[in-house]
């Protein structure tokens, strides 16, 4: 059995300063960065998951409503769907991009990222130009071969995973509830995560009633 690590959207248009900033989305990324210097041996795989955005439809609007509609947000190839600073990517195995032509909460609906768009040395996340990094995702979501979160994590032989990440009222918890769903052993890491809501127990109450494990 395999235990992995999923960080769940710790992009810059979703921490402070960002086009749909998350209070306490910074902190996040570094406690995050710090908890994974002091654990990451106690993960056999560690993954990260990215809104990657193209055409999105209704999920983006002029007048969103916050609820099912949002500003527009981690454009695929911008500043703003990169990984914030903060987060420190050394350990990262693997990234996981959503919400190229839909909504899109949950990581399990993510595709591996091509190779050549996977930070490597000193290149940021996701600095690609638009047009190259919409032609590498557009190609790769159509692919039918294209590896999803739930394939990689299976095919590792992962049976038990801990989500951290932003946010925690909606993608945070939409990814762990899919987890569950999918037969994983979950556990979410309140402390690692930012919320949207000023209180977060109905968030917290749905995962714990749909199996996931707060720590």
């Amino acid at each position: 059995m395999s235990r992995a690590l999923i960080i769940v959207d710790v992009q810059n248009d979703f921490c402070e300063g960002g086009s749909l900033a998350v209070k306490g989305g910074a902190d996040v990324a570094g406690a995050i960065s710090e908890y994974v210097d002091a654990h990451h041996g106690q993960f056999d795989h560690i993954v990260a998951t990215q809104d990657w955005h193209i055409e999105p439809g209704a999920h983006f609007a002029e007048n969103p409503d916050f609820i099912d509609s949002w500003p527009p947000h981690c454009v695929a190839g911008t500043r703003g769907a990169e990984l914030h600073p903060d987060l420190d990517t050394e350990y990262i195995q693997a990234y996981f991009r959503k919400g190229q032509f839909t909504a899109a909460y949950s990581g399990f609906e993510g595709i591996l990222a091509p190779e050549d768009a996977v930070p490597t040395g000193d290149r940021k996340p996701g600095a690609l130009p638009l047009e190259d990094a919409e032609a590498l995702t557009a190609s790769s979501f159509a692919d039918e071969d294209a590896i999803g979160l739930d394939d990689w994590l299976q095919s590792h032989d992962v049976e038990d995973v801990v989500i951290v990440g932003i946010a925690t009222d909606y993608c945070v918890m939409a990814t762990a509830l899919d987890a569950v769903q999918a037969g994983y052993s979950v556990t979410v890491v309140r402390n690692l995560t930012a919320g949207i809501a000023a209180d977060l127990d109905d968030a917290y109450a749905e995962m714990e009633l749909g199996g996931v494990d707060l720590a």
